[in-house]
C-alpha cells in the first residue's frame, strides 16, 4: 500500500440523525419505511437511465489523497453484470410525484426536524435554532426542515424542482425505489458508473479537479465552513444536469449531494478478506451505517476531500440532511 495513503480519520461533511449515539447493529435485510408498502409504478427504459454493460474494473484507491480509515483500499478487480442506472440523481419533481401517488411521509417529517448547513438558514429561522452538532457546529438542528422545505419552514423547493431531493434518508430512498420498481446501487455499481470508463482516475473526468479553469462539479470553494466563494456557481445544491456528464453520460456523480448505496458500511471488509466477493459484491451482511458515495457541495480538500470516485462515507438508515440524496439502478431485463 502506498506509504502516503492518508490515515487522517477526519469526519466527512455528512451528519447522522443520532450524532452522539452509537447506532445498533442491523441485519442486511431491513424493513422499508417502517412497513410502508408502495403501489408499484410500471417503469419503462427511457432516456433518464443508462445501460451499463458491466465488466471488470479496478475498484478502490491507494492514492495519497485517500483515507485509509474509510476503507477506500485496497485496489481490487471487481466484475459486474450489466445494469441500468439513473442519468441523474432523483429530483424534487420525481420525489413529489412519488409522494403524491403514495402519501408517503419521510422520516424527517416524522421526526419534525433535520440538519441544515448554517449558511443556508435564514435570519428568521436562525433565531429559533438552539442545537448544533458539537463536533460539526456548522450543522444546525432546524425544526420543520424536510424535503419540501429543506432549510426550514420559510424555505421551499418551487424553484428547485430540477435539483436533487434532499432531507431524505436511506429508508426514504428505499421506499421510492420500491414504488419506481428500481433499487439502490451497490457501492461497486456506483463506483463503476462514476468512473465513466476511466481507469484509476480521481474524478469522473480525470485527475485534476479543475481542467483549464473549468468547474466540473459542485463542491466548496473558499475557507470551510464560513466562506464559500461559489466560484462553481452554487452555494447549495445545483440542478441535477449541471456541468458536463462523464464518459457514460451520467451527471454529478461527485459533488452536489451524497448518494446512498445499498451496502452496509465497513472500513475493513475488503482488507485481507478472501471471502469478500469480487463478482457483483454487495458488502457485509450486517452493519450500523449505510454507505454513501460522491461527496457534496460542502466537500473541500482542506476538510472533507471525499468528492473523489473512490471516496466513501456512511450514515444511519434514518439520517437525513441538506446534502444527502440518491439515484437508482435497475436490473436487466428492463420490464
Amino acid at each position: 500500500m502506498n506509504s502516503f495513503y492518508n490515515q487522517d480519520p477526519r469526519p466527512c461533511c455528512a451528519v447522522r440523525r443520532h450524532h452522539a449515539a452509537e447506532p445498533p447493529l442491523l441485519q442486511k435485510e431491513q424493513q422499508v419505511g417502517e412497513g410502508f408498502k408502495a403501489p408499484v409504478r410500471q417503469v419503462k427504459a427511457d432516456v433518464n437511465m443508462v445501460l451499463l454493460q458491466g465488466g471488470t474494473f479496478l475498484m478502490g484507491t491507494e492514492d495519497r489523497e485517500g483515507f485509509a480509515s474509510d476503507g477506500e483500499g485496497p485496489v481490487r478487480e471487481i466484475t459486474l453484470s450489466p445494469y441500468y442506472i439513473d442519468r441523474y440523481a432523483v429530483t424534487n419533481d420525481e420525489f413529489a410525484r412519488f409522494v403524491a401517488a403514495t402519501g408517503y411521509i419521510t422520516e424527517s417529517e416524522k421526526f419534525g426536524w433535520s440538519y441544515v448547513f448554517h449558511l443556508l438558514v435564514s435570519a428568521e429561522t436562525a433565531i429559533a435554532v438552539t442545537q448544533r452538532v458539537h463536533r460539526a457546529p456548522w450543522w444546525w438542528v432546524v425544526e420543520g426542515a424536510n424535503w419540501r422545505q429543506p432549510e426550514g419552514p420559510d424555505s421551499h423547493i418551487d424553484d428547485r424542482m430540477n435539483h436533487p431531493v434532499i432531507q431524505v434518508s436511506y429508508n426514504d430512498a428505499l421506499a421510492y425505489c420500491e414504488w419506481a420498481s428500481k433499487r439502490l446501487p451497490t457501492e461497486a455499481e456506483w463506483e463503476f458508473a462514476a468512473r465513466g470508463g476511466l481507469v484509476q482516475k480521481r474524478f469522473p473526468w480525470g485527475d485534476e479537479l479543475e481542467q483549464e479553469g473549468k468547474h466540473h462539479c459542485n463542491v466548496w470553494q473558499g475557507a470551510f465552513p464560513h466562506v464559500n466563494t461559489t466560484e462553481d456557481g452554487y452555494i447549495g445544491t445545483a440542478p441535477v444536469d449541471a456541468y458536463e456528464p462523464n464518459g457514460y453520460g451520467l451527471y454529478n456523480m461527485v459533488g452536489n449531494v451524497w448518494e446512498f448505496c445499498a451496502d452496509w458500511f465497513s472500513p475493513t471488509y475488503h482488507l485481507n478478506n478472501d471471502s469478500a466477493s469480487r463478482v457483483n459484491p454487495t458488502g457485509p451482511d450486517q452493519g450500523q451505517n449505510r454507505s454513501m458515495r460522491g461527496g457534496s457541495y460542502l466537500c473541500h480538500e482542506s476538510y472533507c476531500n471525499r468528492y473523489r470516485v473512490a471516496a466513501r462515507s456512511a450514515n444511519t438508515p434514518d439520517s437525513a440532511a441538506g446534502n444527502m440524496g440518491f439515484r437508482c439502478v435497475k436490473d436487466l431485463p428492463f420490464q
